[in-house]
């Protein structure tokens, strides 16, 4: 692990105090699955953004081969 130091407001080291007590676990371990939600949480955005940025993008192309034909035929066989 690397050590990381952060400032927190009064009110959330307060509040993070009172869950680590309520919880039985270290204050160090709620920040660290805290980090852990949001790295998981921004992951997901990234993905849904990568995929919306990439959808129709060969939906003006003319070089491609009629896809729905090609399809069709393949029913066909």
């Amino acid at each position: 692990m690397v050590r990381t130091q952060i400032y927190l407001t009064e009110r959330q080291r307060d509040e993070l105090s009172a869950i680590a007590r309520a919880s039985g676990k270290k204050q160090s371990e709620l920040i660290r699955e805290a980090v852990d939600h949001l790295i998981v949480q921004a992951s997901s955005s990234r993905r849904e953004s990568v995929l919306r940025e990439a959808a129709g993008i060969w939906k003006d192309r003319t070089d491609l081969p009629d896809f729905k034909a090609a399809r069709t035929d393949w029913d066909r066989n």
